[in-house]
Parts: structure tokens; sequence; C-alpha cells
């Protein structure tokens, strides 16, 4: 993702800006419910949630929302705007500028080199310290009066052009120049098709208040010293492959505790069938799981609503909007963490007796002892989360939150066929790549990017992300994935393990090791093409809906049950009856 780098915009003078850069549901509710599955998963004699449905499936939109993958930034950007020429053809990269007062090391800043001049160093070892000086005059648009033997020399902008400041800087004996902008934002500096850009030296932009604090030193005859260069990112850093296996593990627990529960619910409905069927008409209309499956009209109104959302997302974007988000992620997140929690301690007999016993508590109905005792821990880790979230590893908290979060609600929200999950994830494909890259012809940057950063914002991002700081990268940041590449897809590789369960499918013969291998593969090619664009934000389900959609449907064709698949969903099972009839006759 990119931390604090943005895109280029033109300027029409001298040089370009550099820019910082409900999902309504036709809900179908199942009609049965199941003893066996964990108490927080049902609504069973008035049981509720701790927290309504209905606040959680608004939570449910705004994380969904987010489906954007990216790296820690952009320290290589080509521009085909601005124009080039021999001398004057460099792609415009991050320089970072660690400074050394009196000797002693001091802040490092980040400036942006331009189009004309030699490159830079990658690697800080071989960068020189180099005293920085004054120009005097201050713009350096003529030949300074103090002298210089090698030193960089501190220029403002304006007056003239960057390529006549770089010139006579040169002329006068510095061995690099820095031109302090007038604006807090970096500007890229390009060459005057007149101009004369047979420079031996570097330039470098900082941005003001940077170049403010040296030249104060400087001004009090402190001595500054500078080092530039501009090291290369690492094609692949460990981040990736963390962040690859979170998204993959959790939709594999997800996939395995949806199918569970699946396996279960149909287990009790083909007893209560056995014993009596109108004892299992009364169940049904009394009981409700908390189930949701998504109809075509919601796949395809997804698209709509949500991108209404997101623009009003990128319109509002401010400090207390992000707080409004964190607010609703920490709803989420209790949600979630409580739900996974409970349904795990419920698995040991301990515990288990403490699922299934209730307490009417007012206003959230019958709830469990397990949930009342679980609950306090997972609202004080959230709110530790929210409190301090601005911390060095505070990460490590918002990915266990989110992936709680996921988790649940692929538990909750399932797609009932086929046809219903290529519906959302066509949608979603479309929504992905129009607000990624399409969104830039209208709003000249990428809307879903500088909402997935929460630009103007004064955040770090918005929260309903995983993220894993980049190990290895000289320049930091974080490694992102969006909620939503992984909760859209994981939509239908669950129903492939639920299907092979109900159909009694093992794992060679079934669909899901094929689903969940193509989404391995399609978030893979995701991060070859992140690496490829230089860490430029990449759609994700442009390259996982492909894989893993792709992969079900000819599988399915293939084996002849594509037409179950897109229609029923689950395999046709026989009446208990009809089985209990079948074994009297034979006999």
């Amino acid at each position: 993702m990119d931390m604090g780098c943005g895109f280029w915009e033109r300027d029409a003078n001298e040089s370009g800006r550099w820019l910082g850069v409900g999902l309504e549901l036709s809900l179908r509710w199942s009609t049965l419910y199941s003893p066996r599955v964990p108490a927080l998963l049902v609504r069973k004699n008035g049981d509720s949630k701790l927290i309504s449905r209905g606040v959680f499936i608004v939570v449910i939109l705004v994380v969904v929302l987010s489906a954007k993958l990216g790296s820690a930034g952009d320290i290589v950007h080509q521009d085909n705007v601005a124009p080039k020429r021999p001398g004057c053809a460099n792609n415009f990269v991050l320089v970072k500028v660690p400074t050394w007062i009196e000797g002693v090391e001091d802040n490092e800043y980040v400036g942006v080199g331009a189009r004309f001049g030699p490159t830079l160093e990658s690697k800080e070892k071989h960068a020189n310290h180099t005293r920085l000086a004054l120009a005097d005059p201050p713009d350096c648009c003529r030949k300074p009066r103090n002298k210089l033997t090698g030193e960089v020399i501190l220029v403002h902008r304006g007056n003239c052009s960057f390529t006549v400041k770089t010139n006579v800087a040169e002329e006068a004996g510095a061995s690099a120049i820095l031109i302090i902008n007038n604006q807090t934002e970096l500007f890229k500096m390009v060459c005057e098709s007149d101009a004369d850009v047979n420079i031996k030296i570097p330039a470098v932009m900082l941005p003001q208040d940077a170049g403010s604090r040296l030249e104060k030193y400087i001004s009090n005859n402190t001595m500054v010293s500078v080092a530039l260069y501009s090291p290369k990112r690492p094609a692949i850093d460990i981040a990736e492959v963390f962040l690859w296996l979170m998204a993959v593990g959790t939709i594999l627990c997800a996939s395995y505790w949806s199918a569970w529960t699946a396996r279960e619910v149909a287990i009790e409905q083909d007893k209560l069938l056995k014993d009596a069927s109108e004892e299992f008409l009364q169940v049904g209309a009394s009981g409700s799981s908390g189930f949701v499956d998504i109809n075509t009209t919601s796949a395809v109104l997804f698209v709509v609503i949500a991108s209404c959302f997101l623009v009003m997302l990128y319109k509002l974007m401010s400090f207390w909007f992000v707080e409004v988000l964190v607010v609703l992620f920490c709803i989420g997140g209790v949600e979630g963490l409580q739900t996974c929690l409970v349904a795990f301690l419920a698995c040991f007999r301990w515990f288990r007796r403490f699922a299934e016993s209730f307490i009417k508590v007012p206003f959230f109905g019958a709830v469990s002892h397990l949930t009342l005792a679980v609950c306090p821990f997972c609202i004080a880790f959230t709110v530790l989360w929210a409190v301090y979230r601005r911390i060095s590893f505070a990460w490590i908290g918002q990915d266990i939150l989110g992936i709680a979060l996921i988790i649940t609600v692929l538990q909750i929200v399932r797609v009932p066929n086929l046809k219903v999950g290529t519906v959302l994830l066509g949608c979603a494909f479309l929504y992905d790549i129009f607000w990624v890259f399409v969104s830039k012809w209208w709003f000249h940057e990428s809307v879903m990017i500088v909402v997935a950063r929460g630009d103007k914002s004064g955040e770090d991002g918005i929260p309903m992300l995983l993220k894993i700081p980049r190990m290895f990268d000289p320049w930091g940041g974080y490694s992102v994935i969006g909620f939503g590449d992984i909760i859209l897809p994981g939509l239908v590789v669950a129903f492939s393990l639920r299907y092979d369960w109900l159909a009694k499918k093992n794992l060679r013969a079934g669909y899901f090791v094929w689903a969940m291998t193509a989404y391995g593969v399609g978030l893979l090619v995701t991060y070859v093409a992140l690496n490829l664009m230089d860490g430029h934000g990449q759609p994700a389900l442009l390259y996982i809906v492909p894989f893993t959609l792709g992969t079900f449907i000819t599988l399915g064709k293939k084996r002849g049950d594509l037409e179950t698949l897109w229609t029923r969903g689950e395999p046709e099972r026989p009446c208990p009856h009809m089985q209990l009839q079948s074994l009297q006759q034979k006999e």
C-alpha cells in the first residue's frame, strides 16, 4: 500500500504536484437450527447476538468496500506525460536525505529526484556525507556570492527554472543541489524545451518544513552535512509471504467452520424428518439460524450501493470520518472476536455447559454464560487497540480483530449456489477495476487507493485492512490486503466445501481443494503484478476472480455437476422416510 508517497499531477508551469494520497442484502434467513451448532451461531428460544444483526450487516458493508491490495509505496514513478528527451529522461524517484548536525546523526528526510541530472546511489554506504551550504542569493538564479568547494547547496524554489538553478550551482562548484519547495508537498522537476540539460550533479526537492529546518540550523552557524541516496525496494518482502498465508489461512478456517455448521444442520434436519415431520415444521417456524443467503439482486446492487458509499468516503474523508470507521471496525471486531472465541471454547467440554446455558439480559435477550464471560475481554482488547492504534505494533491487534471479523462474516453470510457467487464476484471484479484504475479519468486519482490510504485524514490508512510491516524494505511501510479481497472470494470457496461435505465427496473428488488453490494462485499473481508495477496499488480481484471462478466453473462442467452447482447449490438428498422404507423392504 502507498504509505505517504502518492501520485503525480502535472503543473502548468515548471512542475507537477505530488499528491499525498447500504450494501443492501436481500436476506433469506434459514428456518433450521441445530442444537449441535455453537450457541452463538443460532437463535434458540429467543437467543440473540450481543450486537444486532442489523448493525453487523452495516459493518459488513463498510469492510467489504476496501477491496484493494498494495505494498508500502511507490519509490519509482514512470511518467509518460512530463516531456522526455536526451539528458532529461530520468524516472522520478524518492530520495532519502539523512542529516548530521555537528557530526551527530539527526533526522532523515524524503525528497524527490529530478527528471534531469545523474542517477543517485542506491546504497547508503556508497553515499558521501557532504557539508550543506546556503545559497546566496537564496534562489540560486545567478552565481552565488559564497565560494563552494564540493558542498551540497540548499536553495529556494522560484524566480527561475529548476535547470537554471542546477546549472548555476554546478558552475559554482556544488556537488548537488537541494531545492526547498514552497509547500509541504513535493513537485516533480522537469525540463524546459530549450533548457541546457548537460547537468552532472543530482537535483533533489525537499518539502518546505524539512528545508526550513535545515536552513535554520545553517543560519545559526551550525555545521550540517547530508547524504543523498535512493535505495531500491526488494522484489519480495517476507511481509508479503505472511500476508498471503494469513489470507489463505483465514479462508481455510472459515470454510471448514461454515461446512461443519452446514453439515450439522443437515444431520439435524434428517433426524427431525425421520422422527416426525410435524415437529420439524414447528421447530422450523419457531427457530432461526443466523445465516444470511445472498441472492442475485443483492449481488448486483452491491456495485451501485458500494460505489455510492465509496464516493461518500472519498468526498468526506477527514480525521473525524476515519474515527467513525474506527468505531464501526471496533463494533465488528468485538462481534467477530467474541463469536470466534465462544465457538472455539465451546469445543472443550469444560466450557460446553456454559455455552449451552443461557441467562436473559435486558435488551439482548437470552445470552449464554460463556458469551457473558468472554465479551468483556473482547471489548477491552478492542478498546486498547483503538486507543493505542498508532503505536508501531498495533498492526497485530488490527490483524487479530480483522481475521476474527472476516471468519465471522464468512460464517454468517453465504452464497446459496454458484450462480449467485458468479454474479457477486463478477460485479466485485468490475467494481474493483473501475475504482482503482478507471476512476482516475474522472477524479484525477484512484478513488479506491485514496480511500484505503486514508488521505486527508491524518491517519495511517483506514482500519479495514490486514497489514504487516515490510521487514526488509529500506523504505519501511506496510504490505496490506483489503477485507473484500478475502471475504468475497471466500464466500465462493466456503460454498465449495459445503457442497463437497453435503455431497460426501473426498478432497480429491471435490471442488474445495481446487477453489482454494485457485484463490492462492490468484493472490500470488497479484503480488507478482504488484512488484512489477513498482508498488502501485493493484485491484486484487482482477486476478483472483478469473482464477477462482474459472477453475470452479470449468471443473464443474467437466464433472457434470455444473447445473446442480449453478441452480440448487447442494446435492439432492433422498427423504429420510424413503430411505427408511427402502431398508424395511430389503429386510
